[in-house]
Parts: C-alpha cells; sequence; structure tokens
C-alpha cells in the first residue's frame, strides 16, 4: 500500500515536471519576443508608444515552436524592412547634402559674378563721370548790355502787335541781336493774323543773318514767304533770302529766288526793291 502511494507520488510528479517546464520556455519565448518586437518599435518608432505592438498572448495555444519561428519571421521581415528604409535615408539625405553643396557653390559663383558687375559698373560710372567734360560756367551779363536792353522801352499805343513789333525794331536797330530776335518770334506768333507778324517775321530774318546766322534766316525768311504770301515784307523776304543763300554758298539757288521774286511780285521787284535785285545778282552771279 505504502510501495503503491509512492508510485502515485512519482507519477504525479513525472507528469506535472514536463507542464511545468514547458510553461517556464513558453514565458521565456514570449518574452524574448516582446523583448525583439520592442527594439523593432524602437527602430520604426522611435519615441512613440509601445501600444502599437503590444504581443497578444493568449492562454492556451499549441506548442512553441511554431510560434516562435512565425513570430521571428515577422520580426525579420520589419527588421529588413526597417533597414531598407534608414540606407533609402541615408542615401537620400546624401543627395540631399550633395545637392546642397552645389547649390552653395552656385550661389557663390552668382554672388562674385554680381559683385564683379557691380565693380565694373561703379568704375565705368566713375570713368565717364570723370572723363565728362565740365560744362563752361555762364559768362556774367554785360553790365553795360543789360543796362542798354533795359533802356529800351516796349511803347505803348493800345494796339499789342503794333507795340510788340515796334519793340523789337528798336532792340534790333540798336543791334541786341538775340534780344530782338526773341521779341521779335513773339510778335510774330502772339499776333499771326496781324498785319505786323509780315514785318517782324521778315525783321527776324534780319536778325538772324546781322547775328551772322544765315541757316536760321532762311528759315525764317522762307517761312513768311510761304506762310503770308500776301504779307507786306513777303517780297522783302524773298531777297533777304536770296543773301542768306549766299551766304551759304547756295548760288544758284538764290539765283532762282530772285527770279521768282521777279515773277510773283513784278511790281515790287521794279520799284522799291530793283536796286536790291540788282545787287543780289551780282553777288550771286546770276546770268
Amino acid at each position: 500500500m505504502k510501495t503503491f502511494g509512492i508510485t502515485l507520488l512519482l507519477a504525479s510528479l513525472a507528469i506535472s515536471t514536463p507542464a511545468s517546464a514547458q510553461s517556464a520556455n513558453t514565458d521565456k519565448r514570449v518574452d524574448r519576443l516582446e523583448q525583439e518586437m520592442r527594439a523593432v518599435q524602437r527602430k520604426v518608432f522611435q519615441g512613440g508608444s509601445t501600444r502599437y505592438f503590444e504581443p497578444e498572448i493568449t492562454g492556451d495555444s499549441d506548442p512553441a515552436s511554431p510560434i516562435t519561428t512565425n513570430t521571428t519571421s515577422a520580426v525579420t521581415d520589419l527588421i529588413a524592412r526597417v533597414d531598407a528604409l534608414e540606407a533609402s535615408l541615408a542615401n537620400l539625405t546624401g543627395q540631399v547634402e550633395q545637392n546642397g553643396f552645389r547649390l552653395k557653390k552656385i550661389e557663390d559663383k552668382l554672388a562674385a559674378a554680381d559683385m564683379q558687375s557691380e565693380q565694373s559698373t561703379t568704375a565705368s560710372t566713375a570713368t565717364a563721370a570723370g572723363s565728362a567734360p565740365k560744362a563752361a560756367p555762364e559768362a556774367a551779363p554785360d553790365p553795360e548790355r543789360v543796362v542798354g536792353v533795359a533802356a529800351i522801352v516796349m511803347p505803348e499805343t493800345g494796339d499789342a502787335a503794333e507795340d510788340s513789333y515796334i519793340y523789337g525794331y528798336r532792340l534790333w536797330e540798336a543791334k541786341f541781336y538775340p534780344e530782338a530776335q526773341a521779341q521779335l518770334k513773339k510778335a510774330a506768333e502772339d499776333h499771326s493774323t496781324h498785319r505786323r507778324a509780315s514785318f517782324a517775321q521778315n525783321l527776324l530774318g534780319r536778325a538772324y543773318l546781322d547775328d551772322g546766322k544765315p541757316a536760321l534766316a532762311s528759315v525764317a525768311l522762307y517761312e513768311n514767304y510761304q506762310k503770308r504770301p500776301r504779307g507786306e515784307r513777303a517780297p522783302d523776304s524773298l531777297y533777304f533770302l536770296s543773301t542768306a543763300l549766299v551766304q551759304l554758298k547756295k548760288k544758284d539757288d538764290a539765283c532762282r529766288v530772285l527770279a521768282e521774286l521777279q515773277d510773283v511780285y513784278p511790281e515790287v521787284a521794279s520799284g522799291r526793291l530793283a536796286d536790291r535785285i540788282t545787287s543780289g545778282k551780282a553777288a550771286a552771279n546770276c546770268k
């Protein structure tokens, strides 16, 4: 009876021992898997929570070998993917660094080019400024001339056109030619329909001639004839135009102008301008 009790005790121990050992091995495997999963978590989700990959442990499971094999395979795949991602990230980081380095070199070159261009522009401006001729200071007006011009007063007859022309005539007569030119031009423009406009424009041409400006004189005189062919001084403008053309060494043109004067204004040409036409033809060597 005693022997039978001992036998039962040994049998129960024999049965319980493998179960306990198996349970312990399973716990160790689960712990190891949890550690591996946490390691993967740290790689994939650095600083993140561990709740994403908490292992599910069921009470009754199949033998440990298949679980260990499948779990290890899944972990291995995750690690491989993480390694691949890290390698790709490292490659991209390297490319970004290379591109950044190249971009920095390009920016440096552009900055150097801009600086060189700015220096060249500054140097060119300085050279141009240094080489540019300085404007001659304006001569101070002659006090005697100022007094002389101021002494000539515009008349006040009540006829603005007449007064304007007479004032210009007085300046011309006193040989203040620049002042006379300005005044006569103003009189002709401001009173273009008045009879004195023909006088003012004609005398403007003469003032240019007396001032040694035959080119300007020819323009003013021809304009008077063209714009005011019936003006009282249109024939005179043709004569003085021939004089300006002779000074410009255009004698053939001067002869044609004198011929037109005789053709268009025969009475004036044979009357008060007869002597001038004769002298004008001689100066131009007209046949």
